[in-house]
């Protein structure tokens, strides 16, 4: 079967430079500070991470056919415990199943490296994890970091999850049980970093995951500068690979990304369930901006949910969509409160099939138990300066257990073959200078 990977787009990278925007003295949608870590677009230097450890100075060998687990770990384990340093993927194929960088550790893979994981389940070891709103046993991710504060990801490299197996499992399931769960189907995330923070990723390519991408658990100041998110959504789709999950973290920056995968590129994640509220593993997003950034196919720019208790101050900017199914996502789920307040998306261009989405989501619906539906909130949501082609651009629903308001359109060029807005459906609705068919709203 012919493998529908175009690596040549890789080469695309997303330079900052490409958009003009300078956003000065700018807040938060609820008016405080945005604080002078969200404008450091620092990046990292080889040579300040510590010493290098180039993993074929330490017995890994260049064969792209071996998996090579054990031998990648011991180089993690002695940086570890001589004091640290970052661990260099040179030139080459490496095969790999689950790694887990300790404290004072880092991970660079060098232009024309790979570090590539194993097809085979049995490389990733079953452990205690975090997946969709549940922590659980679970099997680990291609790169792993469980409490490294400053873990980074760097260089120009690409670490690739192999996920073709994966996903031909996972529609194989499907065919048999329409209904099955994503859990169902045994598949690793590429990244997943939880309870670490000053977290960097930049310039690598991340690709052909078996499940998410990029997975962050409790984590706080998180960049992500410049990266390449890909994964297959023709032949053999990559179902849900989403790019990015953001799940109870604060200050989130994700600039100048390129992403285009078989799901979410990047959802707000913390919790599930009638009493998730009252769940201490799970929790709130705040204070995430996503800039400078191209959209590929997806199934959505930005996703709040579809498990998620709580997203406060979020805004996407400054952005190019060529593909996504919707441009904003508010998944409703009815079996769990939510409330998604203070969100700003503007200065965005492109196409979309639907540009704002608020409806329910009942896959998995589960009260367990509680006898009503808990109600969930969608508060002061603002699209400014967007110029949109799509084919609905308001698809919202009357939901009697969802409670909108305050949502602010202004300055918006649409193109939409249904172009109603249901005013009734909010409480609250500020319309300037929106022209939808060249025709002005009011």
């Amino acid at each position: 079967m012919k493998r529908l990977l175009t690596l040549a787009i890789c080469i695309l990278g997303i330079s900052q430079s490409a958009f003009s925007q300078n956003y000065k003295n700018d807040t938060f949608p609820d008016g405080s500070a945005i604080t002078p870590w969200f404008k450091d677009y620092t990046k990292l230097q080889l040579k300040d991470l510590g010493k290098q450890y180039t993993i074929t100075d330490f017995g890994v060998t260049k064969d792209s056919t071996k998996i090579q687990t054990v031998a990648i770990q011991k180089v993690i384990d002695k940086a570890a415990k001589s004091g640290g340093g970052v661990i260099v993927i040179p030139k080459g194929v490496f095969l790999s199943g689950a790694l887990f960088f300790k404290p004072k550790t880092s991970l660079y893979v060098a232009e024309g490296g790979t570090l590539k994981g194993s097809d085979d389940i049995a490389n990733y070891p079953i452990m205690a994890s975090r997946m969709e709103g549940q922590n659980l046993d679970y099997f680990p991710a291609l790169v792993n970091a469980y409490g490294v504060d400053n873990f980074s990801i760097s260089g120009k490299g690409t670490i690739n999850g192999n996920g073709y197996k994966y996903y031909e499992a996972f529609w194989a399931r499907r065919k048999i049980n329409p209904k099955c769960t994503n859990l169902e189907v045994s598949r690793p995330r590429l990244v997943f970093v939880w309870n670490s923070n000053n977290v960097q990723f930049q310039d690598v390519k991340l690709i052909n995951s078996g499940f998410w991408t990029n997975h962050f658990y409790k984590c706080n100041n998180v960049k992500l500068l410049d990266l390449y998110i890909f994964s297959p959504h023709l032949e053999v789709k990559a179902p849900s690979t989403d790019a990015i999950d953001v799940d109870i973290c604060t200050n989130v920056l994700v600039k100048g990304c390129y992403l285009s995968v078989n799901d979410d590129a990047i959802a707000l994640k913390g919790g599930k369930g009638p009493y998730a509220d009252q769940d201490k593993n799970n929790g709130p997003n705040a204070n995430i901006i996503i800039e400078d950034c191209r959209f590929g196919f997806c199934h959505s720019a930005l996703t709040n949910g579809s498990e998620s208790i709580h997203n406060r101050n979020v805004i996407m900017r400054n952005c190019q969509i060529d593909g996504a199914t919707r441009m904003l996502w508010l998944k409703m789920r009815p079996d769990t409160p939510q409330r998604y307040e203070y969100i700003r998306v503007e200065d965005i261009k492109g196409q979309a099939k639907n540009c704002l989405v608020v409806l329910a989501w009942k896959q998995f619906f589960d009260l367990k138990g509680r006898p009503d539906i808990p109600l969930s909130y969608g508060d002061h949501v603002t699209l400014k300066n967007i110029d949109m082609k799509s084919d609905t651009f308001f698809n919202v629903e009357k939901d009697p257990n969802v409670r909108l308001s305050n949502f602010t359109f202004e300055n918006l060029n649409i193109e939409a073959t249904k172009a109603t807005i249901d005013k009734s459906i909010v409480d609250g609705i500020t319309l300037k200078n929106v022209r939808i068919n060249k025709q002005l709203v009011e």
